[in-house]
């Protein structure tokens, strides 16, 4: 597992090979055996491939388009919105489109309690786990995957076009990588870590 975490890469180019379905099952069953949070397992997964993620896209595409033109869930980050249509792009060429959602999540517009705060950070932890222990399986694999959190740029026509009760965490695209990025640089050990005796 050492060698997957340092070997690990986001993709951004992919081939049209597509993925078996043994595969993406093995993928997602790494991420349900991540830990979590008093053992709620917060995760519920969407896979989304052929006609259905062609559809997805159209919705994706529209809610950037709302985001850039009128009421903007994100109107200080605008300028990411390239980023986000390029994000698209990618999703296109990968076969195989997974949602992970936070299946006891508020909305994101929601106030909350400090205590409803907490748990919320904690299912989101525990979703983030299940999320890395994807990326390790694919990688594992010879899978290449993008974990993507520019959906909140269509954030609300996603979340109704998926058509489920819970809190859009984030996608990952997965598919055969058509590059082999160099690693991207890493803050030193010696800056990140405080040690006390």
């Amino acid at each position: 597992m050492i060698s997957a975490i340092y070997d690990r890469r986001s993709i951004r180019k992919f081939t049209d090979k597509p993925i078996a379905k043994q595969d993406i099952t093995d993928i997602i069953q790494s991420g349900i055996k991540a830990p979590s949070s008093k053992n709620r397992q917060p995760w519920k997964y969407i896979v989304v491939q052929g006609n259905a993620k062609e559809e997805m896209l159209k919705v994706f595409r529209r809610g950037i388009e709302r985001e850039e033109n009128s009421s903007a869930l994100l109107p200080q980050s605008r300028q990411h919105i390239a980023a986000a249509k390029y994000t698209v792009d990618i999703m296109a060429e990968a076969p195989t489109i997974v949602f992970v959602v936070n299946s006891l999540g508020k909305s994101i517009l929601e106030e909350l309690t400090p205590e409803e705060r907490v748990y919320e950070i904690c299912n989101i932890q525990s979703v983030s786990a299940s999320i890395q222990n994807m990326l390790l399986a694919a990688t594992e694999k010879g899978i290449g995957s993008l974990w993507i959190c520019d959906i909140y740029f269509a954030y609300a026509e996603l979340c109704q076009w998926l058509g489920d009760d819970g809190q859009l965490i984030a996608a990952i695209a997965f598919g055969y990588p058509n590059e082999f990025p160099k690693e991207r640089p890493r803050k030193r050990i010696e800056d990140v870590v405080e040690w006390r005796e």
